[in-house]
């Protein structure tokens, strides 16, 4: 056990200081364990949710399937154009379009289409791009917090789980949809002076030809169909009787069938470091779990609270905030499954715990310019643009952001659930 714990702390603190690739350090610390027989082959095998690596790899084929046919920048041009450039609107539109986006493919994928389409629009109205980028980067994390698929810690929880994609969603979209709109007022607040668009920048975003962006019409009406159709089959996932992510690989084959593109060019568009990342991560919280550190962990939640429901939802609730600010949230949150599962089991199955931990996880994403990849990633696209975000900026933002998240949320706990 003293050694899982010290292979796993080790590999955090790697990762935090983003000073080796986190698929390195997740690869040595998964092989540490295998070669010092921590856990066995056959263990660590069966610790890996290949569920959970069906859905990420059948939703990378798909979202790279359509973007190539500029339907995602189609839409965010026109969310802009709908609000006439006026300052507010643009950040409401830009802001739930990143949401609805992020919900329904991945808060990833949506930072990588939205951010250069938002220095696009922040060219023609003559505005700062960075507070724009800001808030889409939060905006990315609490639209993924809504659904079984928008953000990498719901991945985790649905793998290890029977929650279905219609639960995800009636659970955890509503307190989103709030935390969305009143945060991004208070982005807008904190930026307005930076967001002033001169008068004649107005009648620049109005004569953008959002049709042009389209650049292959006839693979957007071959794939987007598909697309449409496997959100769909996400709802109904259980009355079929299919695992998320047979729902998914399916969907990326009926749009391999269908789209014109090369089939190389979209293999190309598997992640594969984040696949190999997900599956040695399994396998450290495998030996975790298989030393029994997670039941140690389980029992310690329950005698500090007292076996008291409410201060273990609210606790798991403010730790996975926080903690998933200061390290990235997808490996405290394969960690943090075990450990819940158990709470779970202890208290006849109830699942107020997952939304507990999902909340936390997902909204704790937004603290630091670290924290999840979403951020990572926007961080990367706006400094090979010359316009970096920097770490204390986007502190000062998350924080504030991150309180307002997890208050609402306890709120929320509350009336719904306590």
């Amino acid at each position: 056990m003293t050694l899982a714990i010290a292979i796993f702390a080790g590999a955090l603190a790697v990762i935090a200081t983003e000073r080796v690739d986190r698929t390195k350090v997740a690869m040595v610390g998964a092989a540490l364990l295998l070669v010092t027989q921590t856990i066995d082959q056959e263990v660590a095998i069966e610790a890996i949710d290949w569920n959970t690596l069906g859905l990420l790899a059948g939703m990378m084929l798909i979202v790279r399937l359509t973007e190539t046919t500029g339907v995602y920048t189609y839409l965010a041009i026109r969310a802009a154009q709908l609000s006439g450039g006026r300052p507010l609107l643009v950040v409401i539109a830009l802001a739930l379009a990143t949401g609805v986006l992020s919900a329904f493919l991945d808060n990833l994928t949506t930072v990588l289409l939205m951010v250069p389409i938002t220095f696009l629009l922040a060219d023609a109205l003559d505005v700062d791009p960075i507070p724009l980028i800001v808030i889409e980067v939060m905006a990315s994390n609490i639209g993924g917090t809504a659904t079984l698929i928008g953000d990498p810690p719901n991945i985790l929880i649905a793998g290890a789980t029977d929650l279905t994609f219609g639960q995800f969603i009636g659970n955890l979209a509503p307190i989103a949809l709030v935390v969305l709109l009143l945060v991004t007022g208070l982005l807008y607040l904190g930026y307005r002076r930076r967001l002033q668009v001169a008068p004649e920048a107005h009648e620049r975003v109005l004569e953008l030809d959002a049709r042009r962006s389209i650049e292959d019409p006839d693979e957007a009406r071959r794939t987007i169909p598909v697309l449409l159709l496997t959100i769909v089959a996400f709802f109904l996932h259980k009355p079929l009787h299919l695992e998320p992510a047979t729902v998914a690989l399916v969907g990326a084959t009926l749009m391999l069938v269908v789209s014109r593109q090369p089939l190389s060019g979209a293999l190309a568009g598997i992640e594969w470091p984040t696949l190999f990342f997900f599956l040695s991560l399994f396998v450290m919280v495998g030996a975790l779990e298989h030393t029994g550190f997670m039941a140690d962990v389980a029992d310690a939640v329950a005698d500090v609270t007292g076996g008291d429901r409410t201060a273990e939802l609210i606790g798991i609730l403010w730790t996975a905030g926080i903690a998933s600010g200061v390290v990235d949230n997808i490996p405290f949150t394969a960690a943090m499954i075990p450990v819940v599962e158990q709470l779970t089991l202890d208290n006849a199955g109830d699942t107020a715990y997952w939304w507990a931990l999902a909340m936390g996880a997902c909204f704790g994403g937004n603290l630091l310019l670290i924290s999840a990849a979403a951020n990572v990633a926007a961080a990367g696209l706006a400094e090979r643009a010359g316009r970096p975000i920097g770490f204390v900026p986007f502190l000062k933002a998350g924080v504030p952001v991150v309180l307002v998240s997890l208050l609402l949320s306890t709120a929320y706990l509350g009336v719904r659930y306590l």
